[in-house]
């Protein structure tokens, strides 16, 4: 059906640009490539495996050894499946302060880019509008405020049986925020021609609604 366009999202942390994209990713028979996963694998087998980030030979080692796959909602970390795993809070941390790191960046933006040139495509992250995708037929940036996100993620973690704090998600939230648009590599930021979503007070149904009303007819 829709494969002559690629989908753009990017958003702060916790605003729910994965969810959105995976059922709009299904209503238009497109294929969600959550790149937000990718950089928390490359995060888990760096803490994993205790790289050093600040040693360049060790870090480029670890690199070539990350083979990171997808089988529906399963993500693979070579040959492993690390879907919650990746999804706790000392993963998310971590994550933003990998992704910071240029060859980190180089190898997933190049994997990225070369994953969506036939088109089909949605991509959900902090630099898919500015970077990976800047000639994108549609780029969206979601966003909502700390509180909003704090008490999502603290419902999805109280629903998955992993233990958390509110008040621990809501200040890693604002400090990952700060982390992620102050980076000197690829600082999340808003695209001039990306349309904002603000689902602060928006449930998912409203929020998807909203994307599909930005899809061209002829796409």
């Amino acid at each position: 059906m829709n494969h002559k366009i690629n989908i753009a999202i990017d958003g702060t942390s916790g605003v729910g640009k994965s969810t959105i994209a995976d059922i709009v990713a299904q209503k238009l028979d497109m294929t969600h490539l959550d790149t937000g996963a990718m950089y928390r694998c490359v995060a888990y087998y760096l803490v994993s495996n205790h790289v050093d980030i600040q040693d360049p030979t060790a870090l480029e080692k670890a690199l070539h050894d990350i083979h990171i796959r997808f089988d529906d909602k399963v993500v693979y970390l070579n040959d492993v499946d690390v879907s919650k795993a990746i999804r706790t809070n000392k993963i998310s941390m971590a994550t933003s302060k990998v992704a910071a790191l240029e060859p980190v960046r180089k190898k997933m933006v190049a994997l990225q880019q070369e994953i969506a040139k036939e088109k089909g495509y949605i991509l959900d992250g902090r630099d898919i509008c500015t970077v990976v995708l800047p000639d994108a037929e549609v780029k969206i940036f979601m966003s909502a405020s700390p509180s909003a996100r704090a008490d999502r993620r603290y419902k999805e973690y109280i629903n998955q049986g992993i233990d958390a704090d509110y008040d621990e998600i809501l200040h890693d939230i604002e400090q990952r925020d700060y982390q992620d648009s102050h980076r000197a590599i690829s600082p999340l930021k808003k695209a001039e021609d990306a349309t904002e979503i603000d689902t602060s007070n928006m449930g998912i149904q409203q929020v998807v609604e909203a994307v599909l009303k930005l899809i061209p007819v002829d796409a």
